[in-house]
């Protein structure tokens, strides 16, 4: 499922032009039941095929749909799939709103998925960069190698991951919200869309709420994932956002906990740590997939935003 909110308006105008008309609608309706070329969608809706092309690029820039030149005949052609079976739209984002009250301030950072300060790995277990491998796959002890640092997509059976993240807000600010967003799923040797795992976050020691993902997603190729990269392994995440205000605890806005800010102790030390894991105790231990900005699906890393007014 692709999920889009007010929080990313630009993929949020894409994927709604893509959509915008009966046709280009009817043409996912189309794929619905297996691949397409360029020719056969014109022909099955008896318009021309550069209109057919022109709207399958449309299409194709929204992430709504992959394409793949294949060799024909004549050259070659571009053949259609539909990637999505469901779109969820979230446009009540309250956060949002708040931040644009007069006073109110918003302190952003993204930590490198590699930038990892304490961790606890069992195999399956890797990590790689842009460029290729950084460690031996399944060495939990190379979880501690130097170049960590320049990690982009990193896996784990089951345990933990901490993050330190410094805190530089006005002395006195008063914190109304903290947030974690980050592009994750499960982990499955190759890839398992049925692979649910219990994904827990702890912030400055405090259990916020646990995530289920679905599984560990593949079947087609993550829209960031470096040419290296194999078919067969996990290729793209959900993004997932957790939530902390002065009430509650919530993961996609849907509240998880009555874990509130208070409880987090922020204005008490001048960082504020992340642990995310699957606990030996969880219903589904699925393991973990973490990406970075230059895997996946979402261009970004592990993302901090806090929200005060002073």
């Amino acid at each position: 499922m692709l999920e889009l909110s007010m929080e990313h308006p630009d993929e949020l105008v894409k994927v709604t032009h893509a959509l915008s008309t009966e046709l280009r609608l009817r043409m996912l309706e189309l794929l619905n039941s297996r691949r397409m070329n360029v020719v056969e969608l014109a022909e099955a809706l008896e318009i021309p095929v550069s209109t057919s092309a022109s709207n399958v690029k449309v299409l194709e820039q929204a992430g709504l749909i992959e394409t793949e030149l294949l060799p024909a005949s004549r050259g070659s052609m571009k053949v259609c799939s539909r990637i999505y079976d469901d779109i969820k739209i979230i446009i009540n984002v309250p956060e949002r709103r708040a931040n644009a009250e007069q006073g109110d301030y918003c302190y952003e950072i993204a930590m490198p998925i590699g930038n990892f300060t304490a961790c606890e790995v069992a195999p399956t277990c890797g990590m790689v960069s842009e460029a290729g491998p950084i460690i031996v796959e399944d060495s939990p002890a190379g979880f501690f190698h130097p170049d960590r640092v320049h990690a982009q997509l990193l896996w784990l059976r089951k345990g933990y991951l901490e993050y330190r993240y410094p805190l530089e807000i006005p002395q006195g600010a008063a914190v109304r919200l903290i947030q974690f967003s980050m592009e994750i799923c499960s982990e499955a040797p190759n890839y398992e869309n049925d692979w649910p795992s219990d994904i827990t976050l702890w912030i400055n020691n405090v259990e916020v709420g646990t995530w289920t993902s679905p599984g560990d997603f593949g079947g087609r190729r993550g829209k960031l994932n470096p040419s290296w990269w194999i078919d067969t392994g996990t290729q793209f995440g959900s993004l997932k956002t957790w939530s902390v205000d002065n009430t509650r605890s919530t993961i996609d806005h849907k509240e998880i906990s009555a874990v509130n800010l208070s409880q987090l102790k922020l204005t008490e030390q001048n960082h504020v740590d992340l642990r995310l894991g699957v606990k030996e105790n969880a219903v589904f231990k699925g393991g973990m997939n973490l990406f970075g900005r230059k895997f996946g699906d979402y261009e970004q890393d592990l993302v901090m935003k806090i929200f005060y007014t002073v």
